[in-house]
């Protein structure tokens, strides 16, 4: 376990999947954890009801779009002027919807970009200030196995997943000589909602493409995402970290 006791954290699309499990991991090193969510109050309910249990200090809701930048702005100050402070940005929130390129509407095209890769930005821009000012944070965006090396279909939440790792690297540039340590975690095929809807012939053929034989769990995404966070990464910038059982090398 990692040691993040005194430390605030703010983790988007916190109420499913890797995001609830980030949240619940940080808690147990001793962070509060302020959690975004987009709509699913009952899942939200239940995610801060498991993240108060794993021992966080404090944790609170948020909910609020991650692709409006001025809803972006209001709740990183309110974290901050609640809590004193924001060491710790994950950026999970996310969306995925596929279709083949001729068929792709320009909405959703759109969508992916606003949600995945501006929210990120929207996010990243936010907590700049503060953390310059405390010299000192640490930015995780979860990018895609995806994203480095594409999937029929996938166009678009592989053009905004591939933009997540560009966004990385430059801003951990802009902002290491402030003390601020960037990267991105690059999850293969976890075991979420989305993978569970998939038929079993379907899930079968997935772990055939896997070194390591099985579909990765939330947890083992959370666990990276933590070493990121923690002091045991302060030498680590502007890394992409893959948790993909081998899938890409």
């Amino acid at each position: 376990m990692f040691d993040f006791k005194g430390k605030i954290a703010l983790v988007t699309g916190a109420s499913r999947g890797i995001g609830r499990a980030v949240a619940v991991t940080l808690a147990r090193g001793g962070a509060s954890v302020a959690m975004n969510y987009a709509g699913n109050e009952a899942a939200a309910a239940e995610a801060l009801e498991l993240v108060r249990n794993a021992g966080a200090p404090r944790a609170k809701l948020f909910r609020f779009d991650v692709s409006d930048p001025a809803a972006c702005n209001a709740a990183v100050e309110a974290v901050i002027g609640e809590w004193g402070g924001l060491h710790v940005l994950v950026n999970n929130a996310g969306i995925s919807k596929d279709q083949t390129i001729a068929l792709f509407k320009d909405y959703d095209w759109n969508r992916h970009l606003q949600v995945n890769l501006t929210g990120t930005f929207n996010l990243i821009r936010a907590v700049s200030r503060p953390m310059m000012k405390q010299k000192g944070g640490v930015i995780v965006n979860l990018t895609s196995v995806v994203g480095e090396m594409g999937n029929r279909g996938q166009a678009a939440y592989a053009a905004s997943k591939a933009g997540i790792i560009g966004l990385t690297k430059s801003v951990a540039r802009d902002l290491a000589s402030r003390g601020i340590r960037v990267n991105a975690v690059a999850p293969g095929y976890v075991d979420t909602d989305m993978t569970q809807a998939l038929p079993e012939a379907a899930r079968a053929k997935l772990q055939e493409m896997i070194p390591l034989a099985r579909i990765g769990s939330a947890q083992d995404v959370a666990d990276a995402v933590a070493f990121l966070a923690s002091e045991q990464a302060s030498y680590v910038t502007g890394e992409v970290l893959r948790v993909n059982g081998g899938m890409y090398m």
